[in-house]
């Protein structure tokens, strides 16, 4: 019954979740902020005090790995890392965009088009977005990249099974791709920490951990 803290700050949303077994104790989130900084400690003692749990407790320490904001992705794989050091647990890295496609929000739309593709995009800036590509049941078929999106976009493969776009780049996508009724946009589905449980609990399983020294972020830009 692995107790497992979750740490996610790649994007403008702050969130930070508990989970006991793969079932969520406590989570505290803000969206649309900018001072990572100065709240995810706050939050992350509030967690813990949510839940009753210490933090010598925690059998691991899960956080969002990118892609996404670089200062975000900085604050909050550091204040991962420095409590695996302290606390001496291991460290395991969830990608943003494969956690995206646990969010709950995206139930109706998947019972609608269970064939769909996922798509999980994040704005990258003017006509780019971060995205990568899943099957029906969240395994990842086209790796992650950057990609400047046009009225072509994904033409070829929406014609096969058709594709869910959400994420904070979505909503700029549907304005710049050719409308179709195979491309379905998901509103208000936004990185959580709590959305990271079932991967993080996959990984601990595995006992695939991230090298607490060495590891980095995926920021795919300079």
């Amino acid at each position: 019954m692995p107790i497992i803290l979750h740490i996610e700050t790649a994007t403008k949303v702050c969130s930070v979740a508990v989970s006991c077994d793969g079932k969520l104790l406590s989570e505290r989130e803000k969206a649309g902020t900018q001072d990572h900084a100065s709240v995810l400690t706050l939050f992350i003692e509030d967690a813990l005090r949510r839940a009753g749990i210490g933090l010598v407790q925690l059998d691991a320490v899960a956080v969002s790995g990118g892609p996404g904001s670089y200062t975000g992705l900085r604050i909050g794989v550091s204040t991962a890392k420095g409590l695996c050091c302290a606390l001496d647990k291991p460290l395991i890295a969830v990608s943003t965009l494969h956690a995206l496609c646990f969010s709950p929000s995206l139930a109706a739309y998947c019972a609608e088009r269970p064939e769909a593709l996922l798509c999980p995009m994040l704005d990258a800036r003017r006509d780019e977005v971060y995205t990568a590509l899943f099957d029906e049941n969240r395994n990842q078929i086209k790796p992650v990249s950057a990609e400047i999106i046009n009225e072509n976009s994904f033409l070829q493969t929406e014609e096969k099974r058709g594709i869910i776009f959400f994420g904070s780049g979505a909503a700029k996508c549907k304005r710049l791709m050719s409308p179709s009724p195979d491309k379905i946009f998901a509103e208000h589905i936004e990185p959580s920490a709590a959305n990271m449980i079932p991967l993080a609990e996959k990984a601990f399983a595995e006992n695939f951990w991230a090298d607490t020294a060495y590891f980095e972020p995926l920021y795919l830009k300079d």
